[in-house]
């Protein structure tokens, strides 16, 4: 049910530029130095900090699995919902037809273990029941493992801008201490909020963002799965393939509150659905 991806996603390609571009120029167009928001010394504070107070949080095993979902959510996708309807009917009308051991050949065309595990029980012949608890407990524990990836990235999201303010803190600290100085105690300010932009500027353009995006992928491969779930139910309980891509469309209709596009008039789509 995933497929590779041409890395095309448009709004994401658009996003990295542009927060950066947002960056800059709000610190130019006051005439700002860009080299002020180049602090070693707040970089170490906010991140490093963020990143041991996520290692003291979560399993080593959990960020490891965070950092293959972030891996994949760049260069892998849900399968499409119209691609997922056309490959269900199709499994429909060839299980009415020829059987469901004629669909074991599909079992090694894929890499989804959903998508294969359900392939599997049809070619078992087990009961629609039973298909329809082993999948929905496989489907529970896919989801609340990817929640459990979003919850790393938002965890991260929270404890960077607090550690930003303990940067600035720091900051200020060492500026202060320079009062024998006053002209040092300008620029001693001005640094110490680089971790504040640090902490603020992490959570809300890369933490938070990431956490949703991987959220978002989480709920689509959730749906693509019930879809499966309903189509080999409703195969192994042998109800026409017209009617069992009927029943997801209805499905994915009552998910996005809107009308599935029409059914494909081609011939192949035709044959597919008789």
């Amino acid at each position: 049910m995933t497929r590779p991806r041409r890395f095309t996603d448009a709004a994401f390609l658009f996003s990295v530029p542009l927060t950066v571009g947002l960056v800059v120029a709000a610190q130019s167009i006051d005439g700002g130095r860009l080299q002020l928001l180049l602090q070693p010394s707040a970089a170490l504070i906010v991140f490093g900090g963020t990143f041991a107070a996520v290692l003291f949080s979560f399993p080593l095993s959990l960020l490891t699995r965070t950092g293959r979902a972030l891996a994949s959510a760049f260069g892998r996708q849900p399968e499409s919902d119209t691609a997922l309807l056309a490959r269900m009917a199709e499994y429909a009308t060839r299980a009415r037809t020829r059987g469901a051991l004629s669909l074991e050949g599909e079992m090694a065309k894929h890499d989804d273990p959903f998508l294969v595990r359900a392939l599997s029980l049809l070619v078992d012949g087990v009961p629609a029941a039973d298909v329809r608890h082993t999948l929905k407990t496989f489907s529970q524990v896919r989801e609340e493992a990817d929640a459990e990836c979003a919850l790393v990235l938002e965890a991260a999201g929270g404890y960077a801008p607090t550690l930003g303010i303990l940067g600035a803190v720091l900051g200020l600290i060492h500026a202060l201490d320079r009062l024998t100085s006053p002209a040092a105690v300008g620029p001693g300010v001005a640094v110490a909020f680089v971790a504040t932009v640090y902490g603020v500027g992490a959570a809300n353009l890369v933490f938070l963002p990431l956490a949703t995006r991987l959220r978002s992928i989480g709920r689509q491969a959730a749906l693509n799965r019930e879809v499966v779930i309903e189509g080999a139910v409703a195969i192994q309980q042998g109800i026409h393939p017209t009617l069992v891509d009927g029943h997801l469309r209805s499905l994915l209709t009552a998910w996005h509150g809107v009308a599935r596009p029409a059914k494909d008039s081609s011939p192949r789509a035709r044959l597919v659905r008789s």
